[in-house]
């Protein structure tokens, strides 16, 4: 084996170690926290501030039966479950039904309207609150579902129509033109020939704006002060005010409020990673 030969496979093997001890590190940065926040959960909070890292001497469950009961958790919960799916939706259907119309009707201002919904991502949340909160209230709509629902779907569409409309333009367009020759609508089009093929994207899009909206926090902090309007970011960050300064409590709240995430990605990893391959990169 010649010296250049030698020299390369050491340096492959330093690099393989270091990746590896890189990745354990990253690792143990990110699980961590999260063994320390469930065992902290299972402390009653004077044993948590004599001694913050160390392990619970028994389990102590009754944080998380009056977190559940006092912070209504359950009803934050259902309140989440019902502004992420009903927001995924329409923002992913009206997301697709843009992007199809942008990729492939061709009009002198297709790239004029594509341009102004992609400049929607440099508009964050916190530039526009304080007219959001002003608009609303004098539609009558502050305080309500309705009040939350639009601004998510409002700020999800510009990202979503990104990723459709960079998806579409790469289907072929003799499979729209056979669907037009058979006499198809522009709408049977979409339905049947646009949408199975655009299955990989609408997985990423709904991935990424379920997630986006189940995590989301300001909007509903801002726009609702009924308790039975409030999500569970919002309610979980009551326990850290007034509402309680138990950090036995609070954990636990923070415990439930992190494993629908862990479970939805347990479930949907690998139809994220294959749609964001699929959907997101494709021209």
């Amino acid at each position: 084996m010649s010296s250049t030969s030698l020299r390369h496979r050491k340096d492959m093997i330093a690099w393989r170690v270091f990746s590896y001890i890189f990745m354990a590190i990253f690792t143990f940065l990110a699980v961590a926290p999260l063994l320390w926040l469930t065992y902290s959960s299972l402390k009653p909070h004077p044993a948590i501030v004599r001694n913050i890292f160390a392990l619970p001497q028994e389990f102590y469950f009754t944080n998380y039966i009056v977190a559940w009961q006092r912070g209504q958790l359950g009803m934050l919960i259902s309140n989440s479950v019902f502004y992420s799916v009903v927001a995924t939706a329409i923002t992913v259907v009206l997301a697709l039904m843009a992007g199809y119309g942008l990729a492939k009707f061709g009009y002198r201002l297709s790239g004029l309207i594509y341009t102004f919904f992609i400049m929607g991502l440099l508009v964050t949340a916190h530039s526009v609150l304080v007219p959001l909160f002003v608009m609303e209230t004098r539609m009558g709509i502050a305080d309500t579902r309705f009040g939350v629902l639009l601004p998510y779907v409002g700020f999800g569409l510009p990202f979503m129509i990104y990723l459709a409309t960079s998806y579409i333009r790469g289907i072929p367009d003799a499979l729209e033109e056979s669907a037009r020759i058979d006499g198809a609508t522009y709408l049977q089009t979409f339905w049947h020939v646009i949408r199975p093929i655009s299955a990989p994207v609408v997985a990423t899009m709904t991935i990424f704006a379920f997630l986006a909206n189940w995590n989301e926090f300001v909007f509903v902090f801002v726009l609702t002060s009924r308790q039975s309007l409030r999500s569970l970011p919002v309610g979980v960050n009551a326990f850290a005010g007034g509402m309680s300064r138990d950090y036995g409590l609070l954990f636990a709240a923070l415990v439930i409020a992190t494993i629908p995430m862990i479970l939805f990605y347990l479930f949907f990893h690998e139809q994220l990673k294959r749609g964001f391959a699929a959907g997101a990169i494709k021209e």
